[in-house]
């Protein structure tokens, strides 16, 4: 554990030189109990355990379809397309990712406020919590690219000043998950072990990491021994689902070769007592669209 410029202790170092070990996870998963919202008790120790938890049917067959005819507007918006929010594939420059979403689209707004959802985070979290943040993710059948392995923490912490792992993500599939067309993979457990990165951040890294990772990325060394220790299981599940995970859960996903494309949308929550601060590991923060400074708490 070290103290930054700002005095804020920083008990998860990251992007460091020479070989980083694996820390152990002080805070816990779960911060809330079975009482303080809708997740039973036997669920939020699930949760606690494997370090995520999966609502099927969280929307109805017809919510699906109203959140997925918005997501083909979205994406068919030539003139959002220019925004800085819009986020392109590399090779084909189709709509990969849509970030601050719940701002840009007046439906998602209300999704965030809908108690199926905003109950359980506060839950989670056990406090008031505000968006950091959200975004939609567009995976087309036959040409969409996946996610290498992955803590979202590590980022969060690095390059937006999230002291602690206390924020919350929610994936909510529009679209079918199969095991083969490039559901999202998780290592249950792994978010009690901290995995530090090695390499300096560079300047406005966010504008290629979001294409493509290459600092923030842990070593296979440490994948495989997570995989060892855990397993690896796989989000699937009808349209309407949603994957509950921690920030600091292990994950990634694979390419799309199939005819079936596969897109969600992808709220974070953050807890307001975990406000982020300077950045642990770059020399500027993010642009507020990926990562919120507002810690307004939500209410309905």
């Amino acid at each position: 554990m070290t103290i930054m410029d700002t005095g804020v202790e920083d008990a998860y170092p990251t992007r460091v030189t020479g070989v980083a070990e694996p820390i152990e996870r002080t805070d816990p998963t779960v911060w809330g109990t079975g009482a303080d919202g809708p997740i039973d008790a036997a669920t939020l120790a699930s949760h606690d355990a494997k370090g995520y938890h999966i609502v099927e049917g969280l929307l109805s067959p017809g919510e699906v379809q109203t959140y997925w005819r918005e997501l083909v507007r979205l994406s068919g918006d030539e003139a959002l397309k220019a925004d800085e929010r819009v986020i392109t594939e590399q090779v084909s420059g189709e709509v990969r990712s849509i970030f601050e979403v719940h701002r840009i689209s007046a439906l998602i707004g209300e999704l965030v406020l809908d108690p199926r959802i905003l109950d359980r985070a506060r839950q989670i979290l056990g406090s008031e919590v505000y968006i950091h943040q959200s975004r939609v993710n567009y995976m087309p059948g036959f040409k969409g690219t996946g996610f290498y392995w992955h803590s979202d923490f590590e980022t969060w912490h690095a390059e937006d000043g999230m002291p602690k792992p206390r924020a919350v993500s929610c994936s909510i599939a529009l679209t079918d998950n199969y095991p083969f067309n490039g559901g999202l993979m998780v290592m249950p457990g792994s978010q009690r072990t901290f995995v530090p990165c090695v390499g300096q951040t560079p300047d406005d890294y966010y504008k290629s990491s979001l294409k493509q990772q290459d600092i923030g990325v842990p070593r296979e060394e440490d994948i495989t021994a997570l995989a060892a220790e855990h397993g690896i299981e796989q989000f699937t599940g009808p349209a309407g689902s949603a994957l509950w995970f921690d920030s600091n859960v292990m994950h990634g996903s694979g390419n799309n070769i199939t005819p079936y494309p596969r897109s969600n949308i992808f709220l974070v929550f953050n807890s307001v007592e975990n406000a982020l601060t300077a950045p642990f590991g770059a020399a500027k923060p993010r642009p507020p669209f990926i990562a919120s400074r507002d810690f307004t708490p939500i209410t309905r």
